[in-house]
């Protein structure tokens, strides 16, 4: 059996081992296959692995051998998956790998902002601590999570995961999802409207899927209704938040800071106005890179096409 990977170099940058997948098969693995190239190097093969390379209509329809694709991630938008049932390709993703890496990130995100760790870290090694005076010092504020608001949008397995750390810090968890009340944890209130939970919390933290409804949720409407105080954190999908919107109103001091995993467009366009806006701090699509969540994902992987190939097949995205 011919299997092929389009992309394997951010699963596996070299710490991780791919044995177990060639086990089941005479596998080739490619860093990265840019668009042109996709048809060529998936060419006779009956199972093929994506991240970000797209499977469109048009691509499927050369590559008759093909009988399975498993996505390298949670989110399968990359794949054609209504064209891939009607060929009988069954299409699986990787759900729930990077759940507490992910709740991880928000927090350093926040953590970041509220103790501002890297600022601080980088006077030191500036020098500044050492003309100081005094034993301490700080010339930006400092502020305490506890008693503080939290509202999270999307109360899956990373809402849930990032909503149990904040009760560990003292906050006072809201939640705006489609579940119940009785659904949520005892010490998680449920928001009744998304423009309450912009409104009364000082920290706010996206976890909702990317869909038509949710496309930029986070806009100049809803950025007035939070506090000057207020943080806003991404680590879901870029197109939640008007990216020209958020520059706007972090400028403007309408909001205090940003701390964002995604973006729009990644890798970003140079002119993206978030990378130069006041008080928006930006790490590059990482939260889910963990090595824990890497070899989590790769193991989930096998295990998808091992229960393919047994005929109980799991994780199917295109039933």
């Amino acid at each position: 059996m011919k299997i092929v990977i389009l992309d394997g170099y951010t699963l596996n940058p070299g710490d991780l081992s791919w044995e177990p997948l060639k086990e089941l098969g005479e596998v080739t693995v490619y860093e990265r296959t840019a668009p042109k190239d996709v048809c060529k190097r998936a060419e006779g093969a009956e199972v093929v692995f994506t991240n970000k390379v797209v499977l469109d209509e048009a691509v499927l329809e050369k590559l008759p051998s093909l009988k399975y694709i498993g996505v390298l991630a949670t989110g399968y938008n990359v794949v054609d998956v209504a064209a891939a049932a009607r060929k009988g390709i069954v299409v699986t993703n990787i759900p729930a790998y990077s759940t507490s890496s992910v709740a991880q990130m928000a927090f350093a995100h926040i953590l970041n902002i509220v103790q501002r760790v890297g600022y601080y870290a980088q006077e030191v090694s500036n020098g500044k601590w050492s003309r100081q005076a005094d034993f301490s010092f700080w010339d930006a504020p400092l502020h305490e999570l506890d008693g503080k608001k939290i509202g999270i949008i999307g109360f899956g397995n990373t809402g849930r995961a990032t909503a149990r750390i904040a009760v560990g810090f003292g906050l006072d968890v809201y939640a705006y999802t489609s579940k119940s009340a009785m659904e949520l944890p005892a010490d998680v209130h449920k928001c009744p409207s998304m423009d309450e939970l912009f409104r009364k919390c000082d920290i706010v933290s996206l976890h909702c899927p990317l869909t038509e409804t949710t496309r930029e949720l986070v806009d100049a409407r809803k950025l007035d209704l939070m506090k000057p105080s207020a943080i806003l954190i991404n680590t879901g999908r870029g197109g939640l938040v008007n990216e020209q919107d958020l520059a706007d109103a972090l400028n403007s001091g309408k909001i205090a800071a940003a701390g964002l995993d995604v973006l729009s467009s990644e890798p970003p366009r140079a002119d993206n106005p978030l990378l130069k806006a006041r008080n928006c701090f930006i790490t590059p699509h990482q939260a889910w890179a963990t090595k824990e969540a890497r070899v989590r994902l790769m193991q989930l992987a096998v295990n998808n096409l091992k229960a393919f190939l047994e005929g109980k097949p799991v994780n199917v995205v295109n039933n």
